[in-house]
């Protein structure tokens, strides 16, 4: 339910802003990534529920059977990302990624496994680690109403394409308030020239935390006049979470996907991201690189896998920054303006969309003043 006559919504691109020096990819999407999927299912209820779940799927083929190297940092751990010592332990990730709202998560992992079961070539599969990321959407949706099926779910991972991904208020980030104003589901890529090795790095965000946005060098939050302890109050405005997915083409190890995930943190620094004591803010990363999947052949006998040397890691370190800083842009600018319910005063509530036309005198007025 967005406001009537609010401006259309823009990417960051399409309002001049373009965050670091490497191109994106066709896209600018995590799908530019060979293999990566999305899909997303939105409930939107009545006056209260305003949720959803956001599916991103490494590659097109069995996931258990062809693990993906991949690997867990946390910025803040307040949060509950399940599977994630599976992940840490063994470097891999053998199912779909679903992000969700924070008491939806056993509903979640719930249509992983599921789903996970049903594939052909799984008969005899008895164990399964579902990896499951969240953020609280309390402050847009009755989050107490744990509206979201395990079904429902399923169907954000059965209808995972690759291609273009719809952004903003949808999926996972239905409900979600990032700076104070509307966040939701974004999305960026960085490809590296032939001379780098033509990797990509693909980043989706799920964005629902605070702080003083900056938005490529812009101080849009000061700007705007919102901002985390404007007038020097603590009002909590900084608190909620962050999921950030990272994909790459790259044959990357899991040591170095860890190393990958870190520099995802640099890109949230970059938006002037708070870290507060209640931001949960946690990157996953991973390789769909065929080289380097944990195949079942490869598991059973000491195997050659390809792996790119720590030398020629610092331009993914790049990409993976700028690509994440635009992700997190673009959740916010492709948001709409939303009505639902703060489940923690008990009343109705809406968070407006950061206003574009503001957005684009800001940063006419920063450039005008370098």
């Amino acid at each position: 339910m967005n406001a009537a006559g609010e401006e259309p919504r823009a990417r960051a691109r399409e309002l001049g802003l373009a965050p670091g020096i490497l191109e994106p990819g066709a896209l600018n999407a995590i799908t530019d990534v060979a293999g990566v999927r999305v899909g997303h299912v939105t409930r939107r209820e009545g006056e209260r529920i305003r949720t959803g779940a956001t599916a991103i799927l490494p590659h097109g083929d069995n996931l258990y059977r062809d693990k993906v190297p991949a690997a867990i940092v946390v910025g803040n751990g307040y949060g509950k990302l399940a599977g994630s010592t599976q992940v840490m332990e063994l470097g891999e990730i053998e199912t779909p990624i679903v992000l969700t709202n924070t008491l939806n998560v056993p509903e979640a992992a719930a249509a992983i496994v599921q789903w996970s079961l049903e594939q052909p070539g799984n008969e005899r599969v008895g164990s399964v680690n579902a990896v499951v990321g969240e953020t609280n959407d309390g402050g847009l949706n009755d989050i107490r109403a744990r509206a979201l099926t395990p079904a429902l779910i399923r169907t954000a991972i059965y209808i995972a394409r690759n291609g273009p991904v719809v952004e903003g208020a949808v999926g996972a980030g239905a409900g979600t308030i990032a700076f104070g104003w509307k966040g939701g589901i974004g999305t960026s890529s960085r490809k590296l020239p032939k001379s780098l090795g033509g990797w990509t790095v693909g980043v989706l965000v799920q964005s629902n935390f605070g702080g003083v946005l900056v938005a490529d060098g812009v101080p849009l939050g000061q700007m705007l006049g919102q901002f985390y302890l404007k007038d020097v109050l603590d009002r909590g405005d900084a608190d909620g979470s962050i999921m950030i997915v990272v994909a790459t083409d790259a044959p990357l190890s899991d040591r170095n996907l860890r190393r990958l995930a870190a520099r995802a943190l640099a890109g949230l620094a970059r938006t002037g991201a708070s870290m507060t004591n209640g931001s949960g803010d946690y990157v996953i990363a991973f390789s769909s690189n065929a080289e380097v999947r944990r195949t079942p052949e490869r598991r059973s006998k000491v195997s050659k896998i390809a792996e790119l040397p720590n030398d020629l890691f610092s331009p993914l370190s790049q990409a993976a920054i700028e690509a994440t800083e635009e992700a997190i842009l673009n959740s916010m600018f492709m948001a709409t303006t939303s009505d639902g319910y703060n489940t923690y005063r008990d009343e109705p509530s809406r968070i407006d969309a950061i206003p574009l036309d503001a957005v684009r005198a800001a940063i006419g007025t920063s450039r005008e003043g370098r």
